[in-house]
């Protein structure tokens, strides 16, 4: 598989750099320090999806922007045999791991308001989860494992065929449970 997660930071520099931004303006516009800002466009940790969001508001584009290749007016179809790009993200604003891979489904649909996923969730012991925020809302429908959603103060365990839709503004940590690999299929909402 290709991992898109080089093309993800040029995406954004190349946007900055269109926009006539700085470096300090996105910080400031996004809430993130200029050196999280500096280390998602040279691609030097896994960027949070929290994080993106917060640049493309920034920037002033859709999340998918940074995911998209080709632009279609009609219905995007993704067909599992052609399914090959993913990106990665941390689960933690500041930390580096790859905790998730992220299979894009709609990436040439154009104009879009939701951004439909299928995740691969790594298999991680760590239990010292960083929860993020962010607008929107989320659905999480489990495929393959037991997942775990920290969501506010509470913890959902969601099993195969399980499925929760959420307020994202509330702090919130997606993760195998008992640090084991799981596969769910998110739609992320992000108002414009």
């Amino acid at each position: 598989m290709t991992n898109n997660s080089s093309v993800v930071g040029a995406k954004i520099k190349g946007i900055r750099e269109t926009k006539n931004l700085s470096i300090e303006e996105v910080a400031e516009r996004s809430g993130l320090s200029v050196e999280q800002v500096n280390s998602i466009e040279n691609d030097q940790n896994l960027p949070s999806l929290g994080s993106l969001i917060k640049v493309a508001r920034a920037l002033g584009v859709r999340l998918g922007t940074f995911l998209d290749d080709n632009d279609e007016l009609g219905p995007a179809v993704c067909r599992a045999a052609d399914r090959t790009s993913s990106i990665s993200f941390s689960n933690s604003e500041t930390g580096a791991r790859k905790n998730m891979e992220y299979h894009p489904l709609a990436q040439q649909k154009m104009g879009r308001h939701m951004e439909p996923f299928v995740i691969d969730i790594q298999a991680n012991e760590e239990r010292d989860f960083q929860l993020s925020a962010h607008e929107g809302e989320e659905f999480i429908y489990v495929l393959e494992g037991d997942v775990e959603i920290a969501y506010g103060k509470q913890v959902y365990t969601l099993h195969q065929g399980d499925s929760i839709f959420y307020d994202s503004i509330v702090k919130h940590h997606v993760h195998g449970a008992k640090g084991q690999s799981a596969k769910i299929l998110a739609v992320v909402y992000i108002p414009f």
